[in-house]
């Protein structure tokens, strides 16, 4: 039996640029907050959200996850560099 060969190519990560200097961005709404850290052209270094931080329902939309998502999303940016 022959094998099946793949015919998409590998998928390239992209390549963004990491400069001392940049913005962070957060968006809140009602239910959720999620924070981008994105350098001075807007390509995004790093993200996270209170979702991704395991927090369910309501406790979401709170000033504990927002901080907790703030910090993995920088710690996460300083790994890059």
């Amino acid at each position: 039996m022959a094998k099946a060969t793949n015919t998409k190519a590998a998928a390239k990560k992209r390549v963004v640029k990491v400069d001392n200097y940049g913005d962070v961005h957060i968006s809140a709404s009602f239910n959720n907050i999620i924070v981008s850290i994105t350098n001075k052209f807007g390509q995004v270094i790093s993200w996270s959200s209170a979702g991704k931080m395991g927090f369910k329902g309501s406790k979401k939309n709170t000033p504990y996850a927002a901080q907790l998502a703030a910090s993995d999303a920088a710690k996460v940016a300083i790994d890059a560099g």
